[in-house]
């Protein structure tokens, strides 16, 4: 526990620290809201067992959304984010009903299938641009300080990421997170123990939305644009694919695996240039334009190797070394 401690003081200091250090803002900001937004997906993947693919229909609507509230109606920054975030309740309240009553692929392919409505409705929707997305939407100010800058927006986006992780774990560790825990090891179970399965199930459900929209408004308004992308089924499975690759079910793995992803989307040609350059090998530099391939062998190598992902394994292994 108080290594655990220490590591997690050491990343809070550096994270303070990236800009300062070279880290460009913009890219660490994008780091932090796709970490929420993994965060997110893990509390009810990892902790409840449900396995949705439709979170990007969360993310990326809560992005039009504020970025509507922002430059349409040109509301407060504070009063878009909470809009974007009750969006996302209210998307996440009708697919949560849906999806709930059914288990395993079937609940998957709901939650798929009512993203894929959400994402046709945005790309005919007036409002969103269409396939030119939501463009310039304004950062503002926040309690009177204005976010035009990217360090001063960096250390607010810092502070609502922190707080947000410390309140996944505080329901992680409540007595609703060791129901959920019930839940995902043994439904039949928890049923019969009297626990209203399909009402924590939408409970988990609420509350992923809600912090997946947190993320894709942030989003928004760092990047100063909305697009379909974000609206993708793709965008859902490249969070599954954060979680995994992180350690789905731990507290840091949705954070590690998104660090991990969103760097090598973004400095994919670098690392392929630097690895031709130091094995000597050049095939390695046709690595710039395959970010997919690599994070599908990627992936692959996770499932084959090391199931339970980064943070899993290095957990799994610290403790039969101890």
């Amino acid at each position: 526990m108080r290594i655990a401690r220490i590591v997690a003081a050491a990343a809070v200091l550096a994270a303070v620290a990236a800009p300062w250090l070279g880290l460009y803002p913009v890219l660490g900001m994008r780091i932090l809201c796709f970490a929420l937004f993994a965060a997110a997906f893990n509390l009810l993947a990892g902790y409840g067992g449900l396995v949705s693919f439709g979170h990007a229909a969360l993310f990326g609507g809560a992005g039009y959304i504020a970025g509507l509230a922002l430059t349409a109606w040109h509301w407060p920054l504070l009063a878009g984010l909470a809009l974007a975030v009750c969006f996302a309740l209210g998307v996440g309240l009708a697919m949560g009903m849906l999806a709930i009553r059914r288990r395993g692929i079937y609940f998957s392919m709901i939650t798929l299938a009512l993203a894929q409505i959400a994402y046709f409705y945005f790309l005919q929707a007036g409002f969103t641009g269409g396939e030119d997305g939501l463009q310039r939407i304004p950062r503002g100010a926040l309690l009177g300080v204005s976010m035009q800058s990217d360090r001063v927006l960096y250390e607010v986006i810092l502070v609502i990421a922190a707080c947000s992780w410390l309140a996944l774990r505080r329901i992680v560790d409540s007595p609703f997170g060791h129901v959920l825990h019930a839940i995902r090891d043994n439904e039949a179970r928890a049923t019969s123990l009297g626990y209203a399965v399909n009402r924590y199930k939408l409970g988990v459900f609420l509350l992923s939305a809600a912090f997946a929209g947190l993320a894709g408004a942030l989003k928004a308004v760092v990047m100063g644009f909305e697009t379909l992308t974000d609206v993708h089924w793709s965008t859902s499975g490249l969070v599954v694919l954060m979680t995994l690759l992180g350690g789905l079910g731990t507290d840091a793995g949705p954070l590690v695996g998104a660090a991990l992803v969103t760097l090598l989307e973004e400095k994919m040609g670098t690392i392929a240039t630097f690895l031709a350059h130091v094995t000597g090998v050049a095939w390695f530099a046709q690595l710039a334009d395959s970010t997919d391939m690599v994070l599908g062998a990627m992936f692959i190598v996770c499932v084959l190797a090391f199931r339970r992902g980064i943070v899993g394994e290095w957990r799994a292994r610290w403790a039969r070394a101890r």
